[in-house]
């Protein structure tokens, strides 16, 4: 494979763009500011990336590559639920060794940005929660699994951003470990979970969750209106058990 120039112009773009933004933010990503830092014209920026909003998304999925690669080499072998875990570790590590990009990422207000890069990511995590689902590990379904795990992992990461700047990161020590296994303890069963919450509905929606992933992620032996109605019954399963423990709960009964 070729490796990029860095003396070509659209390198000299990126990295300056880039060392910009890690010094000073997005504010500090000027079309002034980068054409001096990279010794371009302005029209040299617009000609490679459009407009500035377009550098700002090549800087993003730049630095994301690293982080992605080390998500897919997470998804070679092993638990998935230990994948998991170590799937939310990195991507908190990224976010604190990288923090220009990673708000770049997670706080843009622009629709669409970094799309890609995220898109990618999301796609790696409900992997990860697809093959717990398939060992009949997952509480809930794939897609609220990852939207939980990853709304709580971006919240944690930017929490810690903040901490860090601030010089007070030692004052939420253990605060991304707490929150991950609060996370997971709602959504993932242990491999000797065997209940009183292993009621039949508990088991059934265990099983459903189960083999909705498997059949979404395989070849479907029904047609799409017997796949359509099979996925309501599996989702009505898998709902039941959390239904029964909230009417089960003494607020419930009190009410």
């Amino acid at each position: 494979m070729t490796l990029p120039d860095p003396h070509q112009p659209r390198e000299r773009i990126l990295r300056a763009a880039a060392d910009l933004l890690a010094r000073g933010g997005r504010e500090a990503v000027s079309t002034r500011s980068v054409s001096a830092a990279a010794s371009v014209q302005a029209q040299t920026i617009y000609r490679h990336f459009g407009d500035m909003q377009g550098l700002l998304d090549a800087v993003a999925r730049q630095g994301y590559a690293s982080y992605l690669a080390a998500k897919r080499e997470n998804l070679i072998t092993g638990d998935p639920v230990e994948q998991l875990r170590r799937g939310w570790s990195l991507h908190v590590a990224f976010g604190l060794a990288n923090p220009a990009v990673y708000r770049l990422l997670n706080t843009d207000a622009r629709p669409g940005a970094g799309d890609a890069a995220n898109g990618e990511a999301g796609s790696l995590l409900r992997q990860l929660v697809t093959r717990v689902a398939e060992a009949g590990r997952l509480r809930v379904g794939v897609e609220e699994a990852a939207t939980m795990i990853h709304a709580a992992g971006v919240g944690v990461t930017l929490t810690l951003i903040k901490a860090d700047a601030a010089g007070r990161l030692a004052d939420h020590e253990g605060l991304s470990e707490r929150t991950r296994e609060a996370v997971f303890a709602a959504l993932v069963t242990d491999l000797d979970d065997t209940p009183p919450e292993g009621t039949c509905a508990a088991r059934c929606a265990r099983h459903a969750v189960a083999l909705k992933a498997l059949l979404d992620d395989g070849e479907r032996p029904f047609t799409a209106g017997e796949y359509t109605l099979l996925g309501e019954w599996l989702t009505r399963l898998a709902t039941a058990a959390a239904d029964g423990e909230e009417s089960d709960s003494p607020a419930a009964s009190d009410s």
